[in-house]
């Protein structure tokens, strides 16, 4: 079947509101680990003799451990792949003189910018698509507030330029240019919790809701899977010669746009930034075939969309960086049967190369449903994830119909989930 006839009511489960993680627990790598092992009924319940830490379920393929254990459940020589984008304070609040608020989400760039990092670095003024709440009372030409950084007040204003779709463009304007628009969103934003929290963002979120390795300004979600590591879980993999590398995806407020179309056709995937470095597609190169192990469902989108890129050249070797990036149904309507997952990486890499490229900024739109053939991912570290959604749907393409099962067990066996919640290890 191909994946625009995939039925999404197919993906669903009923997720009670207290299974709902509120808060994160007070050490990240408390957290409970539930392991799915898909050859596990091949092999027998290998878990069992990894480590007394490790619980072995019912189910030949399911145990569970926490998170400071991880590194007993994941192969010796694998490479964990992460993702260092950082969580930028994307909600900006206006009051009015009547005293009504008006709430500006950041979503991304306008297209005049050929990426989040140059946008972020602008000064001054710039143009943002965003979502607006309460928007009807919005009637002046201009927002203004006034924001302190440091000792010295600055004036920032807002205004609407256009309402495209289901966004409007805004432009900014602050009067201190030298400052750059990611300053300006560190001292006059909040930081954009998950709608299904259903509560206000507080001082602790602004150190939980990131990773210990965010580095790049450009998110508006956390890439949650990675929430859970700390410097002893990284000391243990590297005990264990697991390495890691990261790359960047930026997170767009499209990964909670539910799906609300019957068939996956109708359903238009979301476009994120992706960066990666050219020696992070050399070191993905030398790690073949040995296990590589994306840790969140944007560093699993991210590698496998290196495939695409490669695949793209191969079939245009004279391509364009402006025609270089994946489509949603690319995956499903190219013919790469013949190109191997270190092929299209060479080719990826012999094209930056040629084009003098140290990094490579691009988008993708990739969806990955059953039905996906994966081409460099073998396993996922990933959180639990809302029902009838994209990252569901990823999930179900790595270990089919299993997912239900390991669903089921969460929910039985008091996990917590979403982004503040508890995750699994997933191998195929």
């Amino acid at each position: 079947m191909h994946p625009k006839d995939l039925q999404i009511k197919d993906f669903s489960y009923d997720l009670p509101d207290k299974r709902i993680a509120k808060y994160p627990l007070a050490e990240r790598d408390q957290s409970k680990l539930l392991i799915y092992n898909g050859s596990a009924a091949e092999i027998g319940s290998a878990n069992e003799t990894i480590s007394q830490t490790i619980k072995q379920s019912i189910n030949p393929k399911i145990s569970e451990t926490s998170y400071r254990n991880i590194s007993e459940a994941i192969p010796e020589g694998s490479l964990l792949v992460f993702n260092n984008t950082k969580v930028v304070e994307a909600r900006i609040l206006f009051q009015k003189q009547s005293g009504a608020t008006i709430e500006i989400f950041c979503l991304e760039p306008d297209d005049r910018y050929p990426d989040i990092t140059t946008a972020m670095l602008q000064s001054g003024k710039l143009w943002w698509k965003c979502l607006v709440g309460g928007a009807k009372k919005w009637k002046e030409p201009l927002l203004s507030k006034i924001i302190l950084q440091g000792d010295k007040k600055i004036v920032l204003t807002a205004e609407r330029k256009a309402q495209i779709e289901d966004y409007y463009l805004i432009e900014f304007n602050w009067d201190d240019s030298s400052l750059s628009f990611a300053e300006i969103l560190h001292t006059a934003g909040v930081i954009p919790l998950p709608p299904y929290l259903n509560r206000s963002a507080e001082s602790s979120d602004l150190d939980r809701y990131q990773t210990i390795y965010a580095k790049y300004d450009g998110s508006v979600a956390a890439p949650t899977a990675g929430l859970h590591f700390t410097d002893t879980i990284f000391e243990k993999l590297a005990a264990k010669n697991i390495s890691r590398e990261y790359l960047t995806l930026h997170v767009g407020a499209g990964t909670f746009k539910p799906v609300k179309a019957e068939k996956i056709e109708g359903h238009d995937m979301h476009a994120e930034f992706i960066e990666v470095r050219i020696d992070f597609i050399q070191k993905l190169i030398t790690q073949i075939p040995h296990p590589i192990i994306p840790v969140g469902t944007t560093s699993m989108r991210t590698i496998e969309s290196l495939y695409w890129l490669g695949v793209k050249i191969i079939l245009n070797k004279e391509i364009k960086l402006s025609d270089l990036q994946v489509y949603q149904w690319d995956p499903y309507n190219i013919d790469a049967s013949a190109i191997s997952a270190k092929g299209a990486l060479i080719a990826l890499l012999h094209w930056m190369q040629k084009n003098e490229t140290a990094h490579l900024i691009t988008k993708t739109q990739i969806i990955i449903a059953p039905g996906y053939d994966f081409k460099i991912a073998q396993a996922l570290i990933t959180n639990f994830h809302q029902p009838q959604s994209t990252l569901l749907l990823l999930v179900s393409a790595l270990i089919g119909d299993d997912w239900k099962k390991v669903y089921q067990y969460a929910l039985e066996n008091e996990f917590r989930f979403l982004s503040y919640g508890d995750g699994c290890f997933l191998s195929k």
